[in-house]
């Protein structure tokens, strides 16, 4: 029998990211499936619907997106609406409940209040606990989430880990070395002016201050003045709403070491053109980025935090860190710099491990197991496969 699945994320862009070929894959199994989110998405793996969603918080603003959005869940009348992301979840959660939708699902890849203080913590806690009490089920990507969750935010029987955890698992297949790829980074050195002697740090990410760009950026000056043959490349975009220091951007723009390349769809050449990945976050879910570099036998240096430690085995894929401590950031950098033998085992151990757990096709067949499961829970039937 069909069953009708509402996707829901903030902006359209974490659609594209987060979730590349999970609905298709859903319609695929038997679903109707839709997504929605603000903006618009250039090529949509199912039929798209735009809602006034901000991330910032907007009360009346946010009030009329809950109300367009129970709209939209009116009129589909979803069996699923599964939200990610933290306004979508509140949003989304709220107004599925109140159009009483029978399953209402939320995953949890990152939580902002990790890293806030006072009454924005108390309000951002205060959301996170309204959103899973709208939901019938609460999905953290990590297991290092959900602990923390249980810990500090609700310890109850709607938490659990879909498969080994992650959002959309990895393309193992897409994300492997190949000659073609070889190549392309190859060429992407010489447009970079990077020669293939030249040690290659590279960070994807949000250039933001939560992914530890201060850090990196001071342990890497110091590194680059013990060994001038590297370069740190950063592959992503900043945000308005949350700017770096200014000093560090003028550093980032100042130091020819530093490469800027902005946002980008294929990040693949990049990382296999870099010599090993960093990523210093202060927070995550499970991080995508380290899925990928392993994938591609890329060594890392990452924080010891929730979500990094469950990709990044300590000494065998990668070496893990304390989160905002440039010191003993910049001693992890020169000791894989240094350590070519190391290096290699890193990178031979590296993609066996994520292969084994976060196969990507594997999670989907988790993820649509967990929804025939809470279908039936609620008294449905839905296709099998």
């Amino acid at each position: 029998m069909n069953r009708k699945l509402l996707r829901i994320t903030t902006v359209s862009e974490s659609l594209r990211t987060l979730l590349p070929g999970q609905m298709a894959f859903m319609q695929q199994q038997g679903f109707t499936v839709w997504s929605a989110s603000a903006g618009v998405i250039s090529h949509p793996e199912c039929p798209h619907f735009t809602l006034p969603l901000t991330r910032q918080i907007t009360p009346f603003r946010d009030l009329y997106a809950l109300w367009k959005t129970y709209q939209l869940i009116r009129r589909l009348r979803p069996d699923i609406v599964h939200t990610h992301t933290p306004k979508a979840g509140l949003i989304g959660m709220w107004a599925a409940r109140w159009a009483g939708v029978p399953v209402r699902l939320h995953t949890v890849a990152g939580l902002p209040l990790m890293e806030r203080r006072g009454l924005w913590r108390w309000l951002f806690t205060q959301i996170e606990r309204l959103t899973y009490a709208f939901a019938t089920e609460v999905w953290p990507n990590s297991f290092g989430l959900e602990t923390y969750i249980r810990q500090h935010l609700y310890n109850g029987p709607k938490l659990r880990v879909i498969g080994n955890g992650s959002s959309n698992g990895i393309d193992t297949t897409r994300f492997r070395p190949t000659s073609e790829l070889t190549q392309l980074a190859r060429m992407l050195r010489k447009q970079l002016s990077i020669a293939p002697d030249v040690f290659v740090w590279l960070f994807v990410g949000r250039i933001v201050g939560e992914k530890g760009i201060t850090e990196l950026v001071t342990a890497f000056r110091a590194v680059s003045e013990k060994q001038p043959d590297t370069r740190l490349v950063l592959v992503g975009q900043e945000e308005s709403l949350n700017l770096i220091d200014r000093t560090i951007k003028s550093l980032i723009i100042s130091d020819k070491r530093i490469l800027e390349v902005g946002y980008q769809t294929d990040v693949r050449p990049y990382i296999m053109m870099a010599d090993a990945l960093i990523l210093p976050s202060y927070r995550e879910g499970l991080p995508n980025v380290l899925l990928q570099a392993a994938c591609l036998e890329r060594p890392v240096v990452a924080t010891d935090i929730v979500g990094c430690r469950e990709v990044v085995q300590q000494g065998e894929t990668g070496l893990l860190v304390p989160p905002k401590d440039s010191f003993i950031l910049h001693d992890a950098m020169l000791r894989l710099m240094n350590d070519t033998l190391l290096r290699r085992q890193m990178s031979g151990k590296a993609r066996a491990h994520v292969v084994e757990k976060y196969e990507q096709k594997t999670l989907w067949r988790a993820l649509l197991l967990a929804y025939n499961q809470v279908l039936r829970a609620a008294q449905y039937e839905c296709t099998s496969f």
